[in-house]
């Protein structure tokens, strides 16, 4: 599972392995995953069956993303009048990805899903952020929106979109971004008016909608905050409502298309096979989530879930980029080393021998090392959380859940953003 090159051919994939062995070091040596089997509801979660879907998760980003995500960069997305259409290539392995059950990989079984320990899936999510980020995003904001939905939603939003949703067919967004408001949300201006069959018509305009318009699914569920008539001024008057691109018929397929356009995607630095979207909400039929007023603290689930997910892009990238410039320092040939040639039936000696580039490996190999431990200590907390049989030990996770999901979001994204300029740096010329 790796891709080789030389340095002539350095406009080929990068070169990537999946790190089972250092994921399997921290998971079982350094911390206890190898008792998430004992927790309530984790039975099946032994050390065999996280070894075997880890392979076979490895097998598919490799094989299936990583040569996807050139594509994802140099086509992009594109619009046309309210269409958003991926790179031909997102949408087969998009496929095989939703066919693999990959979507519900932690989902409880009661919803469709495979009912697996979080941090089995977090472990999955940096090998997909390593080999295609810009395709992650997808999955990754479906996550959050099944989370959120299992938490707070009613008994009949959870049976009609749930199970499409678990199964892939359907995804789904968070939309919270205005644009007079980035993350002071008491200032929203989408308002949603009750109707008289129990639904509400939400309009108003939401921006930086990741994933808010594609065709990789057959459906968008898009959970939006938005202000009922007369609620409180501020973030205490916001409520949580779920829009679907589509309204389901009466046999839960999609139906007619609903008041939701996408009237753009954001031009952006990178990740361009993910659309970034504004969405024009207009009369668009919804439902409540949760109370009314306590939009807020609903879309905290999603929004909480997001964050580590954003965390887990941080480690991946900085895997990513420790790879590819391990790669390059082995095969670059520059001068000789210091203390005499390391190669000398070449004509230089690689740059991997240079104290400097070393020095650059080591802080990068260090920083990814230590923050996959961090992540997944995290993510077995959260595992914890909701599976340990005392309430007093749920408490207790949920309580470091909560201190360090920030902290993660921040920190891994911080060092990604240093491992791949020191990645760039060794590659030189060949890094831009």
């Amino acid at each position: 599972m790796v891709f080789t090159l030389t340095m002539s051919e350095y406009q080929n994939p990068v070169p990537y392995t999946a790190p089972l062995r250092d994921m399997k070091f921290a998971l079982r040596e350094l911390l206890d995953g190898d008792q998430l089997h004992t927790l309530p509801g984790l039975e099946e979660a032994t050390p065999d069956l996280i070894d075997a879907v880890l392979e076979e998760g490895a097998k598919f980003c490799v094989n299936e993303l990583l040569p996807t995500n050139r594509d994802g960069d140099e086509i992009g997305c594109t619009w046309d009048n309210g269409v958003v259409r991926t790179p031909e290539s997102f949408k087969a392995a998009y496929n095989r990805f939703r066919e693999g059950g990959w979507q519900g990989l932690s989902v409880p079984t009661a919803y469709g899903g495979q009912g697996l320990p979080h941090t089995l899936n977090f472990m999955f999510e940096e090998m997909t952020c390593s080999t295609n980020m810009a395709f992650g995003m997808y999955p990754g904001l479906t996550t959050g929106a099944i989370n959120a939905l299992i938490e707070h939603a009613s008994d009949a939003l959870k049976a009609t979109y749930l199970p499409k949703m678990v199964a892939g067919t359907w995804s789904g967004t968070m939309c919270l971004t205005e644009p007079h408001c980035g993350t002071d949300l008491g200032l929203i201006k989408t308002k949603a008016e009750p109707l008289s069959d129990g639904s509400l018509a939400l309009s108003g305009q939401k921006i930086f909608i990741s994933a808010g318009e594609h065709d990789l699914t057959e459906n968008i569920i898009h959970l939006v905050l938005a202000k009922l008539p007369n609620a409180p001024e501020g973030s205490k008057g916001i409520s949580l409502f779920l829009v679907p691109k589509f309204l389901p018929d009466a046999a839960g397929n999609p139906g007619r298309r609903n008041g939701v356009f996408c009237s753009r995607i954001e031009e952006k630095m990178g990740i361009h096979g993910n659309s970034t979207a504004v969405l024009e909400f207009d009369q668009a039929k919804g439902w409540l989530v949760g109370e009314e007023n306590k939009g807020l603290e609903a879309m905290f689930v999603m929004m909480n879930a997001a964050r580590l997910g954003v965390g887990v892009q941080g480690l991946g990238i900085s895997e990513a980029a420790y790879q590819a410039g391990v790669a390059y320092a082995k095969d670059r040939l520059q001068m000789r080393a210091l203390s005499g040639p390391k190669a000398p039936e070449k004509p230089a000696d690689p740059i991997i021998v240079h104290p400097d580039v070393r020095r650059m490996l080591m802080k990068m190999k260090a920083t990814v090392e230590g923050s996959r431990a961090l992540c997944i200590w995290v993510s077995l907390a959260l595992d914890k959380s909701f599976h340990s049989p005392s309430a007093q030990e749920r408490r207790a996770n949920d309580d470091l859940v909560q201190l360090m999901t920030p902290i993660l979001k921040a920190y891994f994204t911080d060092t990604a953003f240093l491992c791949a300029s020191d990645s760039v740096q060794i590659l030189g010329g060949h890094g831009y």
